[in-house]
């Protein structure tokens, strides 16, 4: 999600939010004033944290939902990724997520579900995450991006699901994490 920000915005923002480094040592680093690296820092944290397109308890349902596909995915647990499958869940693909020849749709619970326990190694990587200011999935492998899933909720069940693997699409993604609080700088009175 770092690579996301121009690199003024990701230096101000880990210099400042992760190493407590005042604004005016953080200024000439990036050749701006003191309070245009306050605003890169500003910026760069808004970006970070992403912005979600549903109201919050809304976005509170979905990831129950999808932590608990990941859970079983995890896990391996047919019965589990069952429950948390609509009966006519679709899942579509790019090939270059799937085994060569795999067809690039699933269609119904049984057969996404099945599909999932054989994948499950991959879901040890996989974190929820606003992708295009839904809740979804990423993978990330070494500090990058190598999956997202878009998820589409409906009631407690994902009624859909498409596996992003093509570069170029993730590439054009808005991912960001979900409700982490970075340490803030302590404060020291003088």
């Amino acid at each position: 999600m770092l690579d996301t920000l121009a690199p003024a915005e990701r230096i101000a923002f880990v210099l400042h939010d992760l190493f407590a480094v005042p604004f005016d040592q953080i200024a000439p680093i990036v050749g701006r004033t003191p309070a245009a690296a306050k605003k890169l820092a500003s910026r760069a944290r808004h970006r970070v944290r992403g912005t979600a397109t549903a109201p919050a308890a809304e976005v509170a349902r979905h990831r129950a939902v999808v932590e608990a596909f990941l859970a079983a995915a995890r896990g391996g647990d047919l019965v589990a990724l069952l429950a948390v499958l609509a009966p006519d869940v679709v899942r579509t693909a790019d090939p270059e997520a799937l085994p060569a020849g795999a067809s690039t749709v699933a269609r119904g619970a049984r057969t996404v579900a099945t599909e999932t326990v054989g994948f499950g190694r991959r879901a040890r990587h996989a974190a929820t995450a606003l992708v295009d200011g839904s809740v979804g999935v990423v993978v990330v492998v070494h500090g990058r991006l190598v999956l997202a899933l878009t998820v589409q909720v409906d009631g407690d069940r994902i009624a859909a699901y498409d596996v992003i693997a093509d570069r170029h699409r993730l590439a054009r993604l808005e991912v960001a994490v979900l409700d982490v609080e970075l340490p803030r700088p302590a404060t020291t009175s003088h």
